[in-house]
């Protein structure tokens, strides 16, 4: 069971994207991954991520969670380009760590909102547009599919929105619950707010607090890249809570080194862009799945990886 899993305290998530839709990408990632004892996998809420998980799978344990947000979450949005001001200079396909922009268009169901684009280009031509689906349709054919978690991005200061998506969640899914939280746009005092009135009323120990510490920031392998993650989580840790701590947001390999030293209790490391990054060029590969060598080749990086959580 994923309770059993987290009480371990030595949980490996992988975070295939809550935006990324790309289906082949993430039977992949989930193959490789779950062949090197990852068992719990973040995904984008959608039948055809979650099928492609599934396949991924095989018959191996693991553990799906689907992510959904609200308005203005980054990990919702997807970038759109204005063609009227680019200036086809193309470091935003130079920069994205999705490849998901070719030849100055977004390939939006690759794309996770990540926000490098933006940052590259000169010309103010890129800008994003959140994908803030209706949750009565989004969630009840994926609790069908037997998903074994739900995770909500509740990374703005609109409380009214965040309490009334949750509550619906509730509503509709008897299982354990994700928070992913940060301090982008909340102070540490009404972030645990936010979190002690979202967890009222659920069991101790039913709910994960997802402690984003730099959204999507994974891309380096250093210290200083993890350190929000480390800190986020120990304002968690502080607060006493009945929940599961996960890090994530920047977390690399250097994640379980400096929790330990600043001693988080945690119960497991969510890992998205830097996990995708050590195998990327062997998921891009179209014979990644019948191609043995390169397989291996991947899996012995991703399990040296894996066990270092």
């Amino acid at each position: 069971m994923l309770k059993e899993l987290l009480d371990e305290k030595k949980c490996f998530k992988l975070v295939c994207g809550a935006g990324n839709e790309d289906a082949q990408e993430v039977e992949k990632l989930v193959k490789l991954y779950s062949k090197a004892g990852c068992k719990f996998f973040d995904l984008s809420a959608k039948s055809e991520t979650v099928d492609a998980a599934k396949r991924g799978l095989e018959d191996r344990e693991g553990y799906l969670c689907v992510s959904v947000g609200i308005k203005g979450d980054p990990h919702i949005r997807k970038a759109q380009i204005n063609y009227e001001k680019c200036q086809n200079c193309r470091k935003c396909e130079k920069i994205c760590p999705q490849k998901a922009i070719s030849h100055c268009k977004v390939k939006a169901e690759r794309c996770i909102g990540c926000g490098r684009c933006q940052s590259v280009c000169s010309d103010e031509a890129i800008n994003f547009v959140s994908e803030n689906k209706d949750l009565r349709e989004v969630l009840p054919p994926l609790i069908d599919k037997g998903i074994n978690c739900i995770e909500l991005h509740a990374m703005n200061d609109d409380d009214t929105e965040v309490l009334k998506k949750w509550e619906y969640i509730n509503s509709v899914y008897d299982g354990i619950l994700s928070i992913c939280t940060a301090r982008g746009h909340l102070s540490e005092e009404k972030m645990i707010f936010r979190i002690k009135k979202m967890i009222e009323g659920r069991g101790n120990y039913t709910t994960i607090v997802q402690a984003d510490g730099f959204p999507m920031s994974g891309g380096k392998d250093d210290y200083k890249t993890t350190l929000q993650a480390v800190a986020t989580a120990e304002i968690v840790q502080n607060a006493n809570l009945p929940v599961y701590i996960m890090l994530s947001g920047g977390t690399n390999s250097k994640t379980t080194e400096l929790a330990k030293m600043c001693g988080i209790n945690y119960n497991g490391i969510a890992v998205g862009t830097f996990a995708r990054k050590i195998v990327g060029k062997y998921i891009e590969r179209d014979d990644f799945l019948t191609n043995s060598k390169i397989f291996d080749e991947a899996l012995q990086i991703a399990k040296n990886f894996v066990s270092s959580i």
